[in-house]
């Protein structure tokens, strides 16, 4: 894809002696209130401080409409730089239009300074209806004039005006309305330009503008030219490509860029305006529209705009797809970094290929290449997108799977995009994998929450902790004959990926294995209440913050240090014609099994007092012991974990305590890759 290319290769590294200002587009119905609270809350967080949005007439001339703008528009103006874009709805509300009356337009323009005008500089008359689909013929359209004659009007009441809705590829039409004097009175140009989307071969912003500029020359004209709508829908789950679109526009020779749109459509909303609808129309936001960030919001919120440019430079060069490397999906996650660094290590070339969607991994990405630069290349996608992927792993010499939604409580909330990423996301890369003559070894990352809540396991409670009333399971764990069963989404989605793995290994040939997986801990885990609990707690008690216990305490883990798990991994791969087509369960074992009780009080010795504790009720499907029976991967491999529970907690406590010490807020691109060398 040209803009993928340019992107990482070109654009960011540019050096612009300056660069336009950012906004970003968003329109509002009558009655929205929090969405409009909502709304600047997002931008704030991000940044960004102009905004471009709608003033329909077919609104405007309602009672209740007159009074949404009469709150919406000073609420807006109190806090940003507000860009109202005059649009009027003759056919359905929701349409862009130009007024074919010129009176009207006027008396509109007249009421909206005179109401309002305090709170805005700047005015757009929008003048292409359905901009995004018309093919448009390259004649002057009547409204033409008649928006020339309200510009005149904005003007001379003190108002700078733009005139949006051009279309960049077709500068003859501004050649046509220059001649008609309909640009005497605008004071910049708004073009819509979605590349690689809607827009002609894309061949860069300096062309475009180029080409727009020379036919302002003819005439005289000097009007600033903005881009008024451009964007990059993540439809197909390529989020890193939203960046780069945005990216390049910062590069462009404009004078304001805004972006559209701040926030997805909601599905239900776009069914009811629009009978042409594309789908990709709907996810052109910053947000999505549950209100979650997607990675350019994330990364503007946490970086700015300097983050998301070090974050996309992290893919540049292009891949060299031509050359055998090891792929580790969700590589930029915890033991997918731990892992990445030891093949690195080893001499051997990796491919990262993570969406980063998780918050904070891309310093796990970054670190990676500090450490080993052109051994390792990232790629920034979904295993979603199934044709990124496939490409991933043309050439691939073993894949480890680890891209995942990780937290039972996220697939609670939104079992659909735990189904996605988990379920489908697998079955994308099975796919992939079974199309090559003759395909690497698969190395698939399930967990021990496939059992389920394991009531079918008698136990005991202990002081401390609870055991099983069974001799053999104390000793040795619970084995891969445990029947399965799926209690929430995640265990759902995760257990069909599991099975899929087994059964394409054992119906196809391939050479997978599957590593139920137990509580994993070590450095670069980026733990939270819900998803890495053991960092987490760690975290707290050095920043003196409460641990919430849920449950009593009594809950019973083995712990497995990360460096012992890559050690399996390894093995593994080498040993992947006697693991095909089976499950293994994998953690620490008995002899790293210990209850959440028992961690505070080893928590304790690190921090020498005790942590603030607090207990909550009981999680559904909480499994009040699982301890790993690792015998039968270890009588196929010889592995057996080597670091013990006291050690390995030490060794992430020191490794915390470091980078916690080491963490500014906000850092320039090259210091905020020194600070994670360590």
């Amino acid at each position: 894809m040209r803009l993928r290319q340019r992107g990482a290769e070109q654009l960011l590294f540019a050096a612009p002696t300056s660069r336009p200002m950012l906004g970003a587009v968003e329109w509002f119905r009558p009655g929205e209130h929090d969405r409009v609270e909502q709304a600047v809350l997002a931008m704030r967080r991000a940044g960004i401080d102009r905004l471009r949005t709608g003033v329909s007439r077919a609104d405007y001339d309602t009672p209740a409409g007159r009074r949404w703008y009469d709150w919406l528009l000073p609420r807006l103006g109190r806090e940003l730089d507000l860009l109202p874009c005059v649009a009027c709805t003759p056919l359905a509300p929701g349409a862009i239009a130009p007024s074919r009356e010129a009176g009207a337009s006027g008396d509109l323009l007249d009421h909206l300074i005179e109401a309002h005008g305090r709170h805005f500089e700047w005015l757009e008359l929008c003048g292409e209806p359905d901009a995004l689909h018309d093919g448009g013929d390259g004649r002057v359209e009547p409204e033409w004039p008649i928006l020339g004659a309200a510009a005149e009007r904005a003007s001379r009441r003190g108002k700078r005006v733009v005139l949006g809705g051009i279309r960049p590829d077709d500068p003859h039409r501004l050649g046509l309305i220059a001649e008609q004097g309909v640009l005497d009175h605008v004071d910049a140009i708004g073009i819509r330009a979605f590349p690689e989307v809607w827009q002609p071969p894309w061949r860069g912003w300096p062309g475009l503008v180029g080409d727009l500029r020379e036919v302002l020359d003819r005439f005289g004209l000097r009007p600033e030219i903005w881009a008024t709508e451009a964007g990059y829908p993540t439809w197909r789950h390529d989020e890193a490509l939203q960046i780069a679109c945005l990216l390049e526009g910062l590069e462009a020779p404009l004078e304001r860029f805004y972006w559209y749109a701040l926030q997805d459509l909601d599905p239900e909303r776009i069914g009811c305006e629009s009978s042409r609808f594309d789908e990709r129309h709907g996810h052109f936001g910053l947000i999505r529209a549950d209100g979650s960030s997607k990675l350019l919001h994330r990364l503007l919120a946490s970086e700015g705009i300097e983050g998301a440019r070090a974050v996309v430079r992290l893919a540049a060069p292009a891949l060299a797809r031509d050359q055998p490397r090891v792929v580790v999906t969700g590589g930029a996650g915890f033991i997918g970094a731990n892992l990445a660094d030891r093949l690195a290590r080893q001499g051997e070339r990796v491919l990262i290929y993570d969406s980063l969607a998780r918050p904070g991994v891309e310093a796990n990405a970054e670190w990676l290449k500090l450490r080993h630069g052109a051994r390792v290349q990232i790629e920034i996608a979904d295993v979603r997108d199934r044709h990124t992927l496939r490409d991933a792993v043309r050439m691939a010499s073993a894949v480890y799977h680890f891209a995942a939604q990780v937290a039972v409580t996220t697939s609670l909330e939104d079992p659909e995009t735990d189904f996605e990423v988990n379920t489908c996301g697998t079955f994308n890369l099975l796919e992939a994998l079974r199309r090559r003559n003759h395909p690497p070894p698969l190395v698939f990352t399930s967990t021990n929450k496939v059992y389920g809540a394991l009531e079918g396991i008698e136990v005991e409670a202990r002081a401390e902790r609870y055991a099983p009333v069974t001799d053999a399971l104390e000793a040795f764990g619970i084995a891969e004959t445990q029947p399965l069963a799926f209690c929430s989404p995640y265990g759902c989605a995760k257990g069909a990926a599991d099975q899929y793995v087994l059964d394409f290994g054992r119906m196809y040939g391939l050479p997978t294995t599957v590593f139920r997986m137990s509580c994993i801990y070590g450095p670069r885990q980026l733990g939270t209440e819900d998803q890495g609990w053991v960092a987490h707690f760690l975290r707290a008690a050095q920043g003196r913050e409460p641990i919430t216990i849920y449950g009593d305490g009594r809950q019973v883990r083995d712990l497995l240090y990360v460096d012992d798990l890559v050690e399996a991994m390894l093995l593994a791969r080498a040993r992947i014609g006697e693991l095909q087509g089976r499950a293994f369960n994998v953690g620490g074992g008995p002899a790293n099994a210990v209850s959440l009780l028992e961690i505070l009080r080893l928590i304790e010795r690190l921090a020498g007092a005790p942590p603030e504790v607090r207990f909550g009720p009981w999680r559904p499907g909480d499994q009040l012991y699982y301890v790993s029976d690792t015998r039968a991967l270890g009588a196929r491999t010889g592995w057996r974990p080597n670091v013990d529970v006291g050690t390995g907690l030490a060794r992430l406590w020191h490794w915390l305590r470091a980078r916690r010490a080491d963490r500014p807020d906000r850092r320039s691109g090259s210091q905020r890759l020194a600070r994670y060398a360590t």
